[in-house]
Formats: structure tokens, sequence, C-alpha cells
């Protein structure tokens, strides 16, 4: 290939242009293999992407993203054709971006290097792609095709992690897939730079089918085995707790829905009931519920308003910052709830509740500020003082979300 400096370019049948009087090949296929101390499994990982790339009738390069070995797996990588791509920030999301960043291809497959994917594999990757799939993802799982050979998956993992983390995935975000974790998966790149992934972490591979779901890209998904870790230097680098809970951290961050706006709805829901019930004296069993209970209720009513601005809010930030696609449900929303509009009803309000905290005040004034029924007022005041919190908190949060669906120049 022309240009400047090495490169080892292997083909099956692939591609090519013409410059000049040079044909110059054109690289389909760029395989990325993120990379940390893995002398172990490396070579056999290259040498098994070069005999896929092969197999798929590929123009293909290997790259090995580097994040700052130290037992020499620079050299086994270099000796195998693979190109070394130093990656200084730590972190498997920071070496993949960096690996993809200089990929010449225009699909790429990434994979780990500790050889329990089996980058022989590829062609059904690139059969995908071929068709027309931005994303191809692979399943290890039986529910999706896949294979998982004995010892290749922790219990945990096998058995609750993953199978939970998929579930979620289909649910809350409509990904048509079945192993969200799995780290074998093919795209284009074009593709890939339209998603402007942010994690840096192992949340960096769940990022890309939840953002690509969430964006309507065409996915699809091939069955593959799983073996075991080959690596006997050290462990493997995922930790089952820590990385289990950034994923569920990432899941409802990206999800404003089930995040704030469901629980918030159901808080507001239950706390108006509670307040209700104690304002005319239910009776629950042998409990009558009064104004200590109006109080409770009083709570979940404002923490669940809160919760649902808050919903509005990330969903805002979302779509301004484009991290979540535009939902026309939120801007139809908007349309109506502008913010004259709430300011306009938060005034209403307050005055509203004003008048009744003014009242039992008048009350008191009438008894010469004496001992009061507090069973009686506190029927009054409860609902007045959270109707003027609320009128507050909806006044204050439109200003802020009204900033920020401003966007930035």
């Amino acid at each position: 290939m022309l240009g400047h400096g090495r490169l080892d370019v292997r083909s099956g049948l692939g591609g090519h242009r013409l410059v000049g009087s040079f044909f110059v090949m054109s690289i389909e296929l760029s395989v990325v293999i993120p990379c940390l101390n893995e002398a172990d499994t490396l070579e056999s990982c290259i040498k098994k992407a070069w005999q896929g790339i092969r197999n798929a009738g590929v123009v293909g390069e290997v790259i090995v993203a580097d994040n700052g070995s130290t037992d020499g797996s620079q050299e086994i990588a270099i000796r195998n054709g693979a190109r070394v791509v130093p990656v200084a920030a730590k972190g498997y999301g920071n070496a993949l971006m960096g690996g993809i960043a200089e990929a010449r291809g225009q699909w790429v497959l990434m994979g780990d290097a500790d050889d329990s994917y089996d980058f022989l594999e590829i062609p059904k990757f690139v059969e995908k792609l071929r068709q027309g799939y931005a994303l191809v993802q692979g399943c290890r799982l039986p529910s999706g095709g896949g294979r998982v050979m004995p010892g290749a998956m922790p219990f945990l993992h096998r058995w609750w992690g993953n199978p939970m983390f998929t579930v979620m995935a289909r649910w809350m975000f409509g990904a048509p897939i079945n192993d969200v974790y799995c780290g074998m998966r093919a795209f284009t790149k074009a593709h890939y730079e339209s998603l402007d992934l942010r994690c840096t972490g192992m949340e960096f591979a769940t990022e890309m089918v939840i953002k690509s779901a969430l964006f309507g890209a065409k996915i699809a998904e091939v069955p593959i085995t799983l073996h075991k870790d080959g690596r006997r230097s050290h462990a493997p680098h995922l930790k089952t707790f820590r990385d289990g809970w950034r994923t569920l951290r990432f899941f409802l961050l990206y999800s404003p829905r089930w995040l704030f706006l469901i629980p918030g709805l159901v808080l507001l829901v239950a706390g108006a009931c509670v307040m209700a019930a104690g304002g005319l004296g239910l009776r629950i069993g042998k409990a009558t519920l009064e104004g200590h209970s109006m109080l409770y209720g009083a709570a979940g009513v404002l923490i669940g308003l809160q919760a649902v601005f808050f919903a509005l809010a990330a969903k805002v930030f979302g779509q301004t910052e484009g991290l979540l696609p535009v939902d026309e449900r939120v801007n139809r929303f908007f349309k109506f709830f502008t913010l004259e509009r709430a300011l306009v009803a938060s005034l209403l309000a307050s005055v509203l509740a004003v008048a009744m905290l003014v009242w039992p005040v008048w009350l008191w004034a009438k008894i010469g500020f004496g001992p009061m029924d507090y069973s009686q007022t506190l029927k009054v005041t409860v609902p007045g003082a959270t109707l003027l919190v609320a009128a507050w908190q909806t006044a204050l949060s439109s200003c802020f979300i009204s900033l920020l669906g401003m966007g930035r120049r």
C-alpha cells in the first residue's frame, strides 16, 4: 500500500483502487484488540485474526491497542504483523477508542486478547456487515444460539449478571440482542463515529449497544463460542461487582424514565393518596390516618415532583448534548408546558397556598394565640405548605430546564 511508514495488509479477495499507475489496496476490515500485558495469549489471537480475515475474503489489518504493557506484548504484536497503537489513557474503553481512531478500514471488529473469543469466526460478522448492518453483536449465550465452553464464564456472570443486564437492555432501550456484554462485535466506522461514545471503562461495550438501539441503528446478532480464558500470568481485568455496578449506573443514567420519571410518578401519586386519606380521616383496620400521615404523604409528593423535574431536565440535557435521540413526545410536551405558563401556574398556586396558610393563623389569632386543635389545622397547613413548596419547585425547575434547552453554539 502507498503511504508513509510500514503497513502490513493481508488480503483474501479484497478491493483495490488505482492511484496513478499503482494499485492501492483499500482496507475493508480493521481488527482491533485491546491489550494490557497479554503476552500469554496475544500471539494466538493475532494469528487467528489474520486467518479470519483471509477466510472472510477481505483486505484487513490487525491493530493492537496497547494500554501500557510491560511484558513484551508490543514486540509479540509487531512480530506477528499487527500494528501497535500506544494508548496512554488507562481503561478498556480508552484502549478501544485509541485503536479504533487509528483504524483504516470501513469496518471494525473488536475482540479481547485473552483467547476467549475465536477470531476465526470473523466471516460471520463480515457477512452481516456486507448485508448493510451498522452493528453486528456476538452472542455467547444459548438464548441467541451461542455456546459457553466449560469454565469459560464465571457462575455469577453466566446465570445472573449477563442475563439480567441483557433483559434490562432489551426492556429499557429496545436493544434487539441476547448478550449485551459480549465484547466481540463488528461495526461500520461511520456508525461508530456517529455515536460519540463517552465511557472509558468496561461500560464502553454496553454504551455502544445502547446508543445504537436508541438512535435506531440496524443491529444484527451472530452466535459465537466463548472459550476459557487462556491467560496464566494474571487474573482477568474484569471485576464482577465493581464493573457490574458501573454498568447498572450507566443504564440508569441513560434512562431518565426509569431513574427519575417512573419512581417520581409513583411517589407523587402515592403521596397524594396518603395526604387525601389523612385529610379525610380514613380508617385502615384499627389505624386512623390524620395529620401526621399527611406529613408523610407531603414528603412523597415533594420528592416525587422533584424526581419528575429531574427526568425532564435529564431528557433535555441528553437531547441537547447528543447523548439521547430527539423524543418528539418531550418536544410536544414543551410546546404546551412553556416557561411562561409554568411561571403563571406557579404564581397562582403560590397565592392559593399563602391563603391556605393564612387561614390557620387567623383562627389562631381569634383564640388569642393559645393552644389549637392541630388535628384540624394540619389538614389545611400541610396541603398549603406542600402546595407552596411545589409551586416554587415548579418555577425554579422550569427556569433551569429552559436554560438546559438553550444548547450551545
